[in-house]
């Protein structure tokens, strides 16, 4: 409401002939560049070592006497001389009182104008926001929080993934901070060294760029990439030409929406059966089905290089392995049981959330 009457306001004044003597929203302006508290609280000290030292060198005046005097003659508190005053030393006092009362019109203007504004709540909250990000350990940065973006948080809120959100746009941060949902963000360029350095790349285990951009998303890879050369980078794209540049840049993986929508809707039309059952597969609020990788390095020392048999794995817990990926990319479907576990490998199971359940409480015993 507050911005529908600036802008009304700011066009009635381009109509009248009285723009050049008085515009509102200039004034509004002028008064956030001068009126500065930092400025406010650097007069006042500059004010108190001023009259110290007029004290001293006129009056001659110890430094705490001198100090005391000056302090209450600029509060104007109405206590005695410390000591009578040479004829010097009422003027130097008379003006000095004078001086002070500007700064102290100066700087509650400007303290005022930074409560009014709202500015000590914005930096007390973006304070917050920094300590919260300082202390990112292994997260998960999203570049952009258009419809792709949004969807990607909402999937990590309901795992409980941890991760920060990365928009220029300041309605977007706006939306976010107005959100019931609490998440991190950054208001900020993605493509820029500092913005990703401000969300923790050194310390981030994977990075997202969606972007409604390709331009911004491999620009944003390529930063990525060359700030930490083992984060693991997925990228959106719109062109298949760009898909390319995007991998080049540093990124393992690239979705195409489209191309997967278009292929998900001629599947339906050919298997629809087929692309039906495993809708309900990957929907998490109608199936209690989920999917899962256990890759070398996140299982326990004592479960590598271990057969699918000697693991146990689908007696003990229920869950299903349906897949292996070796050591160049490869992906096997169903592998035997007697499938190895080694260095850069690993298995991808299915099972329903207790059973997946079962398997993490598994592979803890067996780490003991």
């Amino acid at each position: 409401m507050e911005c529908i009457e600036y802008c009304t306001l700011e066009a009635c004044m381009r109509r009248s002939r009285f723009r050049r003597f008085y515009n509102p929203l200039a004034s509004y302006s002028l008064a956030r560049r001068f009126l500065d508290y930092r400025v406010g609280l650097g007069l006042f000290a500059m004010s108190i070592i001023g009259g110290t030292l007029g004290y001293l060198l006129i009056e001659g005046y110890s430094v705490s006497d001198a100090f005391y005097m000056a302090i209450i003659t600029m509060s104007t508190v109405g206590y005695m001389e410390v000591h009578h005053l040479s004829e010097a030393g009422r003027m130097f006092t008379a003006g000095y009182i004078l001086i002070n009362i500007g700064i102290f019109a100066y700087a509650l203007s400007a303290f005022t104008n930074y409560i009014v504004q709202g500015e000590i709540f914005v930096k007390m909250h973006n304070n917050l926001i920094h300590g919260d990000l300082e202390r990112l350990q292994d997260h998960i940065i999203v570049c952009g929080y258009g419809r792709y973006g949004r969807e990607i948080a909402h999937h990590f809120m309901s795992h409980q993934q941890t991760f920060v959100i990365i928009d220029s746009s300041k309605a977007i941060i706006e939306e976010i901070q107005t959100s019931p949902a609490r998440q991190l963000y950054l208001e900020g360029d993605a493509t820029q060294d500092e913005v990703l350095i401000k969300a923790g790349i050194h310390r981030a285990s994977t990075l997202v760029s969606a972007l409604s951009d390709d331009s911004d998303n491999v620009f944003t890879v390529l930063t990525a990439r060359q700030l930490n050369p083992n984060i693991k980078i997925v990228s959106r794209s719109f062109n298949p030409k760009s898909a390319h540049k995007l991998r080049l840049a540093g990124a393992d993986h690239v979705i195409m929406p489209e191309q997967i929508g278009g292929f998900y809707m001629a599947t339906l039309v050919t298997k629809p059966g087929t692309v039906e059952f495993f809708t309900f597969l990957t929907n998490e609020y109608d199936s209690d089905v989920t999917f899962e990788e256990l890759s070398y390095d996140s299982m326990p020392e004592s479960c590598r290089d271990q057969s699918i048999k000697q693991l146990q794995i689908h007696e003990r817990t229920g869950v299903n392995i349906i897949g292996f990926r070796n050591q160049r990319g490869k992906f096997s479907v169903n592998p035997s049981s007697n499938t190895v576990l080694t260095q850069g490998t690993s298995f991808i199971v299915i099972g329903s959330h207790q059973q997946i359940d079962n398997l993490k409480e598994h592979l803890r015993r067996l780490g003991r």
